[in-house]
C-alpha cells in the first residue's frame, strides 16, 4: 500500500496544494476575499441598518410610516437588482481577462459610489431628486458589488485545498455576519451621540453619513490590497483561452442544467434573506419597535452567525452540502417562520423581538455559509466566474421586490405578518433546489 507521502507526490492536485508558494498565494486570496465580502455586505446593508433611522431626511414630513418603510426597502432592493447585472458584466470579464483584474476594477467602482452617497443632500434641499439620486447610486453600486464576489470568490476558492473547500467557502462569507455586527455597533454608537427622529435631527442630517464614510475607507483598502498584493488564480491562468464566449458555454449542456439547479436554490436563499434581515429594520420600525431593540437583535444575530459559519462549512464538507442545505431550508421553513411570527406578534416586547427575530435571522444567515462552495463546484474553470456570479445573483431580482409582494399580500392578510410568507417560500425553494442537486464536494476544481 502506498504511503500518504507517495500518494501526495504522484497526485498533481495534492502536490500543488503542498507547494509553499501556492499555499501562501491561497492565503492572500482568501484574506482578500474575506475583506472584499465584508465590504460587500457592509455596503449592501447600509440602507437597512444605518440609513433606516434617517430615512426622514429623504422624504417629506407628511409621508406615512408605510411609505417610509417601502422607500427603505426599495433602496435596499435596487442594490440587489444591480448585482445580477454586475455578475453578468463582470462574470464574463472574470472568465475572459482574469479574476484579479476584474476585482480591481469593481472595487474602484463601489468605492466611488459609496463616497458619493455620503455627500448627498436631503429632501429639504433637493426634493425627491435626493431620494432619486440615492436610488440611482445604490443601483450602480449594486452593479459593481455584483462584480466583487463574482471575481474575488472564485479566485480564492480556486486556491482552496479540496478537503477544506467547505471551510474556505464559509470563511469567505463570514464577512456577511461580521459586517452586520460591525455596522450595527457603529450605528448604535452614533445614535447614542446623535439623536434620530425627524428630518432635522442630528443623525438624520449628519450621523448616517459616518457609516458611509467608513464604508468608503474600507472599500478603498480592499481596492488597494487587490491592486498591490493579490496574485491571479493559477487555475484560470492555465485555462484562460479555453473559451471565447463564457455565456454561451454557461448556457449549454451540463452547465445549463447545473445553472438551473443553482437558480432554484439561490432563489430560496434570497427569499429567506429578504424575508428576515432585509425586511427587519424597516418593518419593525413601522410596528413601533425601538431602534435600540432592532440594532441589538441584529448584533446578537451577527455574533451567533459568525460562530456558526465555520461549523456549517465543516458540516457541509463532512456530510455533503446538499444535505446541510436541506436541513437549513427546513429550519427556515418551520422554526424560523414560527419564531419570526412570534417576534412580529410581540413587537412591543424586547425579549420576544430579540429572541424570535434572532432565531429567524440566524437561520437566514446560515444559508450563506454554504452557498459559495455549493455553487462554485457546479462549474468548470472557464465559466466559473460567470456561472457562480450569475447563478448566485440573478435569482435575487424577483425576490428583491418583496416590499411590493408584501403590499399585495396585505390585501388578503394582515400586512404585519406578510414577511412570513416570503420566508416560508424561501424555505421551499431552498429545499427543492438542494434536493435535486448532486454532492460535488469531492470534485477537483
Amino acid at each position: 500500500m502506498s504511503s500518504d507521502a507517495e500518494i501526495r507526490e504522484t497526485d498533481p492536485v495534492l502536490a500543488r496544494e503542498d507547494d509553499p508558494e501556492y499555499r501562501a498565494n491561497g492565503r492572500k486570496a482568501l484574506r482578500a476575499a474575506i475583506g472584499g465580502f465584508f465590504v460587500d455586505m457592509y455596503d449592501v446593508y447600509l440602507p437597512v441598518i444605518a440609513l433606516a433611522p434617517a430615512i426622514a431626511y429623504f422624504i417629506p414630513d407628511h409621508a406615512s410610516k408605510t411609505q417610509a418603510a417601502t422607500l427603505t426597502a426599495l433602496i435596499f432592493a435596487v442594490s440587489l437588482v444591480g448585482r445580477p447585472i454586475g455578475s453578468i458584466i463582470f462574470g464574463v470579464l472574470g472568465d475572459r481577462v482574469g479574476r484579479r483584474r476584474t476585482t480591481v476594477w469593481v472595487a474602484a467602482g463601489f468605492t466611488v459610489c459609496t463616497g458619493l452617497i455620503a455627500l448627498l443632500p436631503g429632501y429639504a434641499t433637493a426634493g425627491w431628486w435626493a431620494a432619486g439620486a440615492l436610488i440611482l447610486l445604490r443601483l450602480v453600486d449594486g452593479i459593481f458589488l455584483g462584480g466583487e464576489y463574482t471575481a474575488a470568490n472564485p479566485l480564492a476558492m480556486e486556491y482552496a485545498p479540496r478537503r477544506l473547500r467547505g471551510l474556505y467557502g464559509a470563511l469567505l462569507n463570514i464577512g456577511y455576519p461580521a459586517a452586520l455586527g460591525f455596522m450595527t455597533l457603529l450605528t448604535m454608537l452614533i445614535l447614542k451621540l446623535m439623536p434620530s427622529g425627524d428630518a432635522d435631527a442630528a443623525y438624520s442630517v449628519w450621523g448616517w453619513r459616518i457609516p458611509f464614510a467608513v464604508g468608503f475607507v474600507l472599500s478603498l483598502m480592499v481596492f488597494w490590497h487587490y491592486l498591490r498584493s493579490v496574485p491571479e488564480s493559477e487555475l484560470w491562468a492555465a485555462s484562460e483561452n479555453s473559451t471565447t464566449n463564457p455565456l454561451r458555454a454557461l448556457l449549454s449542456g451540463q452547465n445549463l442544467r447545473n445553472f438551473a439547479v443553482a437558480f432554484v436554490t439561490s432563489t430560496g436563499a434570497w427569499l429567506i434573506l429578504d424575508g428576515t434581515i432585509g425586511v427587519f429594520a424597516g418593518h419593525f420600525k413601522k410596528l413601533g419597535t425601538d431602534h435600540g431593540v432592532v440594532n441589538t437583535t441584529v448584533l446578537v444575530s451577527a455574533v451567533v452567525g459568525m460562530a456558526l459559519f465555520p461549523l456549517i462549512g465543516a458540516a457541509g464538507q463532512r456530510y455533503g452540502r446538499r444535505h446541510v442545505m436541506m436541513a437549513i431550508a427546513l429550519f427556515n421553513l418551520v422554526p424560523g417562520t414560527i419564531a419570526f411570527g412570534l417576534a412580529i406578534g410581540g413587537f412591543d416586547s424586547t425579549l420576544t423581538v430579540v429572541a424570535g427575530a434572532a432565531v429567524a435571522i440566524v437561520g437566514g444567515l446560515s444559508v450563506f455559509a454554504m452557498i459559495t462552495a455549493y455553487i462554485m463546484e457546479m462549474f468548470p474553470t472557464e465559466v466559473r466566474s460567470s456561472g457562480y456570479g450569475i447563478a448566485y445573483s440573478l435569482p435575487s431580482v424577483v425576490p428583491a421586490f418583496y416590499p411590493y409582494y408584501m403590499l399585495w399580500l396585505g390585501g388578503v392578510m394582515s400586512y404585519d405578518f406578510t414577511p412570513l410568507v416570503i420566508l416560508a417560500a424561501g424555505g421551499v425553494f431552498l429545499f427543492v433546489g438542494s434536493y435535486i442537486s448532486k454532492d460535488l464536494r469531492h470534485v477537483d476544481l
